[in-house]
């Protein structure tokens, strides 16, 4: 199965990333998806289920431990088969 996760950490801060923000987009960069998209105000990423859902938790720990307040996240099935397919 593949899934694309959208996400977004708070709180804002429009003049300089917050380390919150640098912290999840980090996870999600270094992690094994593909077609990742990070910009100021969303990001995405796709790949296989379990690359996804092990990415997600490190994102969300990391982020909420470098000081987010709130994480916003949808995860979608996009599709069958590839990598990590279950």
């Amino acid at each position: 199965m593949r899934l694309r996760v959208e996400f977004t950490t708070e709180p804002f801060d429009l003049d300089e990333a917050p380390a919150h923000a640098v912290v999840a987009r980090e996870v999600i960069q270094s992690a094994e998806l593909d077609a990742v998209d990070v910009g100021p105000f969303g990001n995405t990423a796709e790949g296989g289920a379990d690359a996804v859902l092990t990415a997600v938790d490190e994102l969300l720990r990391k982020a909420l431990a470098a000081g987010a307040t709130r994480v916003s996240l949808q995860v979608n099935v996009i599709g069958e088969g590839g990598e990590g397919a279950k």
